[in-house]
This record gives C-alpha cells, structure tokens and sequence, in this order.
C-alpha cells in the first residue's frame, strides 16, 4: 500500500510539473529606438533549449513557472525575465558595447593565460590542434547531466559524446588531452554511436585511448566530424584586358552564403573565410530591375560608376531580372520531400524548424499539385506516396510524425526520391526534388566526388533540384552547394522562421520554378578603355572562356522572378595602380586594339537554355563609356560587396572601414518594405564591434 502511494505521489508530482509549462511568447525591441530585434536568443536557463526572435522581433518558448529566460544579442545588455503566472513577456534590450568587448578580450586573453602555464606550450592539446573551434569559445554546454527529469531530457546536448580509454568525460577534459599522449582516435556515427553507448551517443562519439599500441592517430577525421565545411576561396585579382579580355562565368542565385554569415554574427562566432561568397550575399537582395518586356525570359540591366571605396576605378553593375509568374499560373508541380532524419538532425534549429519551414510551402499548394515524402537515416524509405496539393492535413501530418535518429544514408535517399519523382514525372510540369539536410551524409555513397556523379546522373531525368540547408556546427555547405550546382537547382540556407517565410512564401515561384537553365555570361572589356577588370565574388562558378557556347557545359538556373547582380571593378587605360603588375612582353604574338568601338566599355553576352531545351539562346548587350550617379541600389549593392571582401581580409578594398559599408547602406536603403535592408545595416553595426 506504501509503495502504491508513493508511485502515485511520484506521478501527481510529475503531471503537476508538467501542466505548469506553458507557452511563452512576447516581442524584442531595442530599448534605444523601440525597434524589434531579429535574431534575439531566448533560452531557458541551465538548459539548451532556445529559440531565436523573427524578423518582427517575436519569439514563441515552452517554459515552465519559476523559469529563467535569458536574452542576448550582438552588442546588447543580457537579460534575465523570471517565467511567472503571465504567458506574455516583452523585452527591451539595452545596448553595451563595453561588455562586448570584455568578452571578446577575455577570450583571447584565456588562450593567452594557458601559455603561461609551464611545458603546456611545447605539449600541444586537442583544443591547441583542432581547427575551427577556438579555445576558449563555445556557443555549446560543456557539461553533459546523465539523470532523469523533464528538463534533463528535453535539454540532452547537441555535442557528441567523448570517451576516454572507455569512460565518458566532458568537453572540457577532451580539449585539455595532450596529442602526444593519444594512441587510437576513432569516430563513431550516430547510429553506431547509439548502438554502443544508448541514446548519448545517438550524436556520435569521439572514441580515444591513451594505452595499448599505438596505430591510428588521425586527428583530421575529429575536425571533419566536428566542424563545418566550405569549399576554399580564391579571391579574383585583376586582370589586364589586352592578354584577357573575356570573362566568362555561371550566373549563381543562391543565396545560403549571406543567411549563413547573418546567424554566425548573430551568435557571435567568428565567420569563416571560405564561408563568404560575394555573390550569394549580393543575391540575397532584391533590386529594382525592370520586368522582361519581349520573348526572353530575362531583362538585362546594366550601370557604371565611381567606386566608393577607390576614386580612380570604376565599379560595373551587370544585372538579370527574371520573368515574375503569379503562383496560380505556374504549372502543376510535382515535388518529392526529401528529408534527413539522421541522429545529426536532431536538433530544434534542424528537424523541428525544417518541418515548421515545410509547412509554409504546403499551404501554398494547389489541388493540381502533387508531393511525395522519402525520407533517410540508416536506410531511406517512402512515408507519404503522391498526395493532391489540396490535401493538405494528410501532407502536413506526414510531416509531424518524422522523427530523427541513425546514420545518414544520403547517397540512398538522393536515388529513391529521383526514382520517385521520375515515376509521377508531370510533362510539361515543375518536376522537383526538394532537399533539406544539414548536409552530414556518412552511409553509402558519402564523399563530395560520389554525390556529384550520382547527381549529375539524375539530372538528366528532367527534374530539378532544391536544397535547404539546416542547422550549424556540423553543417556541410561544401557538399549542399556541390549538389545544387550540379542538379539544376537552387541552395538556401534556413536559420529561422524568417528565412523560411523568405524561401517559400515571398520566392516561392523562384524557389521551385525555373525559367531559363544554364545561364551563362561572358563580358569582353574594350582595351581601349579598360585596362584592367576584377569579377567580384563568382569564384567558384568561373567558367573557361570556350564554355560559354558549349551546350554541353552546366551552369546556373534562373526561377520566376529571380534577380542576378554581378559587379566588376575596373581600371581605365592611363590610370597607375599597384594592383597591376607588369608582364614579360609576347614574342610570337602581337597585341592590336582597335581604332573602332571607342564609345563602348564593354559588350556583354548571356546564353541561356528553355527549362526543357538542349540548345542555347544568345542575348547581346554593348554598354557605353557614361559614368553616371550611382543609384540607391548600386549604393547597397557596393554595401554588401564591401563587407564581402572585409569578411574575405581583401587585399582590393583600398582600406575602407565599416564606417564606409553602413554609410553607403544607409544611402541605398530605399524602398525596403520587407525590411531586409535594415536588418543588413543593424548586421553590419553589430559586426563592428566583433
């Protein structure tokens, strides 16, 4: 009898404790302006649990009575609110720039404190050795709590699990083991990892031993495992028009770079150099080109000014904007989800977000529409067949049930989705796969060169390609771009609710229709007139000048109502620059210009191809030599190029501050009635102070 009054005690006291959670919500603002503050985070104290503010500043949280919610931001005074009987909570934040800088200078100092330590120097540690995580600076807990209870479950770390010579031990203790010590590193997957160790290893494990005999040493497989990846930058340097004068390349209209870049300044990371791509950050924006007005699928745009940030250049504005269809004139679509439920995806900036990001797109789907839903983990497998676009409870409960857990079989569930889609093709249809991942394939065809084969096979079947990427720490976006770039597709990156309302409600017809397949653009500089050019960004979608009328070739695709903005910094003839370097004269070959053609800069050229067409159109266009006032979009454009190459530590931005990029925002802000300019110039402030 005393036992059945204790359980029942047990079990009152637990639903007591769980019926006192409720949902929290409010809004952020500044308390400087009263303005709202994006990507604000709200976390419950002692816990992992967080969300982040949206674009209005509004956050959503399940918290319980006597709670701790704290805020941070960038640049902004912490805050802690007691959860208590209301369920509306709004703060204001103060700004404080001084604590900032504390922080950013405890952390170096903390590194600079261990090297005083005797020996400890000379006795590199796996923090020491480890790239892309410095000592000293987390944004994960560093203590693993192994009891039962609510909080406990609902806050498990994101990290994985460290063992040492067979005993779990913490972050802490990890990064403090001496390399030379090490005898055997191992990486166990999730599903592996779960298998051995129960559901803390479901993140994967990092295995290490110290005794026995020595044999596999790797210390590359634990960065791989617990660093994001980025295909590597090469800035573009100038070029002399008379030994090059073409510059060839693919137009890019992803635009996962810059939502990437905002969440690491947002947290307060440092951004990787190989993260920033120019052109995806200045075709994260909207401009203000003007609609096709003939049968092309595209309007061409173009614009010459001083440079802001060095008055003896000349900076050029190529521009596309494609044709802008309403939703209900696009053809009927047949999408396949193809979702990651791996161990890695685990996560609620991961699986929880991507099903919420979902469910915008599916309420904008029409009856004529039809989706399918593969997912993959250690296998892949169907679990919703074609379904009417108008059934939308079905779709969206499909959705709900998914859960993560295991290995990440990408290769498998890349070939069943295409199967899929391929077996419900729409002629005449948008045919497409949607991917959303955090990128972190370990079963199966894996590697970058596998998953490029495997997806350059399957675009020949007609259907295009989306990919989403989800989530940080383990984010693959070298692999994400590969698969975008070589399926006929599109990659955005979703760190929030924002973005997701970005992607599918404001781009929905860009995201998953296209309209013109492998643009290319090829620009002939006049030598006459220009000396030297420099393509800023594109560096990974160069092209060798014969490709351009290479119908085999791949390039980028363009969707409904999709802009384009590349710039060029150019030296006119005459003007001394140390960015020139003087070349051995040619003795086989004569360089001859032209008298002709003295009121032309450059001619432009774009080859594109009809979604289901094999042969390419050509469009021409011939640019003056007129220098004109810069626009208010050319002024924003320059903004975002010029925090590009700080982010890059360019050698060509002629020593321009962060004073330069918000004044030349600020001048260019416009019309900015979604008011993602504003968030770009707050961004930029913010970064300031990093």
């Amino acid at each position: 009898m005393k036992l059945v009054l204790n359980l029942s005690f047990i079990l009152f006291t637990s639903l007591l404790l769980n019926a006192q959670e409720k949902q929290i919500y409010g809004i952020v603002t500044s308390d400087s302006d009263g303005l709202p503050l994006p990507g604000v985070s709200v976390i419950i104290e002692g816990t992992s649990i967080s969300v982040q503010t949206n674009f209005d500043g509004y956050y959503k949280i399940r918290a319980s009575v006597g709670d701790v919610l704290v805020y941070t931001f960038v640049g902004i005074r912490r805050q802690k609110v007691k959860v208590g009987n209301t369920v509306e909570i709004n703060v204001a934040l103060k700004e404080d720039l001084a604590a900032l800088e504390t922080v950013v200078i405890s952390a170096y100092s903390g590194a600079s404190n261990s090297s005083r330590v005797k020996n400890n120097w000379s006795k590199p540690t796996l923090s020491s050795t480890l790239s892309g995580r410095a000592a000293g600076v987390s944004t994960k807990s560093k203590s693993r709590n192994y009891g039962i209870g609510r909080k406990n479950v609902m806050s498990v770390s994101s990290e994985p699990l460290y063992v040492l010579d067979g005993r779990p031990i913490s972050e802490e203790k990890f990064r403090s083991i001496k390399t030379d010590k090490l005898k055997h590193v191992e990486i166990l997957n999730s599903l592996q990892g779960k298998t051995v160790y129960g559901y803390e290893g479901s993140k994967g494990v990092i295995v290490l031993r110290t005794k026995g005999p020595r044999n596999n040493v790797n210390f590359d497989i634990i960065n791989d495992f617990l660093n994001e990846s980025y295909v590597q930058i090469h800035e573009n340097a100038f070029k002399r028009s008379t030994l090059a004068p073409l510059s060839t390349f693919s137009i890019d209209v992803d635009k996962a770079a810059y939502s990437n870049i905002r969440r690491m300044i947002n947290n307060g990371q440092e951004v990787p150099r190989n993260a920033v791509k120019i052109e995806e950050m200045l075709n994260y924006f909207s401009y203000d080109y003007s609609q096709p007005r003939n049968t092309h699928p595209f309007a061409i745009h173009t614009e010459v000014v001083q440079t802001p940030w060095h008055n003896k250049t000349q900076l050029v504005r190529i521009g596309l904007q494609g044709k802008t269809y309403d939703n209900d004139k696009l053809p009927a679509s047949n999408l396949t989800f193809l979702i990651d439920v791996s161990g890695s995806m685990d996560a609620t900036n991961k699986l929880h977000l991507l099903k919420k990001s979902f469910k915008l797109l599916v309420n904008q789907l029409r009856e004529k529409d039809r989706v399918s839903i593969v997912v993959y983990a250690g296998a892949a497998g169907v679990v919703l067949t074609p379904t009417s676009g108008d059934k939308k409870e079905i779709i969206l409960e499909a959705l709900e049930r998914l859960q993560a857990g295991g290995s990440t079989a990408g290769g498998q569930g890349i070939k069943l989705a295409y199967e899929l889609a391929e077996q419900n093709f729409k002629k005449d249809g948008n045919n497409r796969v949607i991917l959303a991942t955090d990128g972190d394939f370990n079963v199966g065809a894996s590697s970058d060169s596998d998953m490029q084969t495997l997806i350059e096979k399957k675009r020949e079947s007609g259907v295009f390609l989306s990919v989403l990427g989800f989530g940080y720490g383990n984010y693959k976006d070298s692999k994400l771009e590969m698969l975008a770039d070589k399926g006929n597709g599109n990659y955005s990156y979703i760190d929030n609710m924002q973005e997701a309302q970005k992607v599918f409600g404001k781009e929905f017809g860009g995201t998953l229709y296209t309209i013109a397949k492998d643009v290319k653009i090829q620009v002939e500089f006049n030598p006459k007139k220009v000396q030297a050019y420099r393509l800023i960004g594109y560096e990974n979608r160069l092209l060798a000048d014969e490709d351009f009328i290479d119908d085999t070739k791949d390039a980028g695709e363009l969707g409904s109502g999709h802009t384009v903005t590349a710039l060029y910094e150019v030296i006119p003839v005459g003007v001394s620059s140390h960015y020139l370097k003087n070349s051995s004269n040619l003795k086989y070959t004569k360089n001859e210009i032209t008298n002709n053609y003295t009121d032309e800069l450059f001619t432009v050229k774009f080859r594109y191809k009809k979604p289901d067409g094999d042969k390419s159109i050509e469009m021409v266009h011939v640019q003056d030599t007129k220098i004109s006032i810069a626009s208010e979009d050319m002024n924003f454009a320059s903004a975002v190029a010029l925090i590009g190459m700080n982010l890059l530590q360019s050698q060509y931005d002629n020593g321009a501050s962060m004073k330069d990029v918000i004044r030349l925002a600020k001048q260019g802000r416009g019309n900015d009635d979604d008011g993602y300019r504003a968030e770009f110039i707050r961004l930029v402030e913010s970064y300031r102070y990093l």
